[in-house]
């Protein structure tokens, strides 16, 4: 008799999980999610930032994980979006797993390109950060786009399908239970509740669900410890002011240390001809951001954020992120925030009249002009105000005035699930795997630890 196996999470950890678990025929594999099918997560008006009725469900869960909405931009290196080596405690392997998930997206239609610049231009970019005492990380990279990411998603599932491994969506998780020697799973459907009862148990909930895990880790007794969390803003400007950095790296990464209080301040997703977007959780809104192969914007966009570490006696990064995203949404009205750099520079709300006259014309309607000094404390902003100056150095234009801001953009990692080097919890047959548990930050390494997950049940059935 099959063995079964419950996956709550259907994002790329999830779904990596199942794909390499589905080569043996020990399991009878079930796949959890709180969202939709993938073709009926698509909406057009709501990837180019008008819609006003994007849910939680519809974004944030669904096949694919947040990720499938996403730029569908796949970091190529182990240290990168997470930390393989330290995970494996093995070079080679983390490479060879970062080879190993590159070509299941390829065979499901990822593009085949690699974007990298030409090594006069890395060196050139790497001299000009330097100089202004910026660490530059010059990384591989697959694009996918936002417009062809569910896709190749949609390709995974089927081929799932075709290996027998089963998709519950639309399966609210509620809660977990440890019965004996098996795992209980409860989750609600069409305001039904049901449960499963399996052998083995993986947690992929993705950042989203990471709220959810939480609530679960002290009934269950799951070994933790507390992840910092990343807050700032998005940044928008002309597409003209990326170009040159574009060209050498899609989603180039800039490493700073703030001036005044030495913090650690990075640039994440960056969207060349993109589309800044709302997202919508249950108590707050935040911003994201998109680009496609097909539909191009005249802007480009990319993440700014200031990590944060707490101590005892407070150590919650979590709660103490989504509080200043409830404080934001409340300033906003519901909706996140946009300011232009010289108002936030100069300690001044910007005005619908002052966004109106700005150089740049936002790509996300639906926002609230306002001051952004309101909702984030007065290091974060002063980290933000620091860093972005300096990277105009690198980048001239992203410093300008008319540079326009959208906040909160908070990435939650919550808490790090402890796991050993097969991604199993203290629990026996307990795995997991992805962003929402602590381990990974972006779609890669987030596949990755699904693999390795899968790769821990697999030995111990051998």
């Amino acid at each position: 008799m099959k063995k079964k196996v419950v996956i709550i999470g259907a994002g790329p950890a999830g779904l990596f999980y199942a794909y390499e678990l589905s080569k043996s025929n020990k399991f009878e594999v079930i796949v959890l999610d709180r969202g939709r099918n993938v073709d009926n997560r698509k909406c057009p008006l709501e990837i180019r930032g008008f819609c006003e009725n994007c849910t939680p469900c519809n974004v944030l869960h669904g096949t694919g994980g947040s990720g499938c909405l996403s730029d569908g931009i796949l970091n190529l290196r182990p240290d990168i979006g997470g930390d393989l080596e330290e995970l494996t405690g093995d070079t080679k392997k983390a490479f060879k797993l970062v080879e190993k998930v590159d070509s299941i997206f390829l065979n499901h239609g990822a593009p085949k390109k690699i974007l990298t610049g030409e090594p006069e231009m890395i060196e050139d970019l790497q001299r000009k950060a330097e100089a202004a005492g910026i660490r530059f990380i010059q990384i591989p990279q697959r694009h996918i786009g936002s417009d062809y990411t569910p896709v190749v998603i949609n390709s995974i599932k089927k081929y799932l399908e075709t290996k027998d491994v089963k998709f519950i969506l639309l399966a609210d998780v509620k809660k977990i239970e440890k019965n004996q020697n098996n795992y209980v799973t409860f989750y609600s459907k069409k305001n039904e509740l049901y449960k499963i009862e399996s052998e083995f148990l993986i947690a992929a909930p993705g950042r989203a669900g990471s709220p959810f895990l939480m609530s679960q880790i002290k009934k269950l007794g799951l070994e933790t410890e507390h992840k910092p969390v990343d807050i700032g803003v998005r940044v928008e400007v002309p597409k003209v002011v990326m170009k040159p950095v574009i060209e050498v790296n899609r989603d180039p990464k800039f490493h700073i240390y703030s001036k005044t209080y030495d913090d650690f301040v990075r640039t994440f997703c960056t969207n060349h001809e993109g589309y800044v977007m709302k997202e919508q959780y249950d108590e707050y809104v935040g911003v994201n951001g998109h680009s496609m192969r097909d539909i191009k914007s005249q802007n480009s966009n990319f993440a700014f954020l200031s990590k944060v570490t707490l101590t005892s006696p407070v150590e919650d990064t979590t709660s103490y992120g989504i509080s200043i995203a409830k404080i934001a949404t409340l300033l906003g009205g519901g909706k996140p925030l946009i300011q232009r750099f010289g108002d936030l520079r100069r300690g001044r709300r910007s005005t619908p009249e002052r966004i109106r006259r700005s150089n740049i014309k936002p790509t996300l309607l639906s926002t609230t002009p306002g001051d952004i000094a309101m909702a984030l404390p007065y290091r974060l902003v002063t980290n933000l105000i620091e860093s972005l100056e300096r990277l105009d150095n690198v980048l001239p234009g992203v410093g300008s005035d008319s540079t326009l801001l959208y906040a909160p953009e908070i990435k939650s990692y919550g808490l790090k699930v402890i796991v050993d080097s097969s991604m199993e919890s203290n629990l026996p047959n307990l795995f997991v795997a992805g962003d929402g548990v602590g381990l990974s930050r972006d779609i890669v390494n987030s596949a990755a630890t699904g693999i390795l997950a899968a790769e821990g049940i697999l030995k111990k059935e051998s």
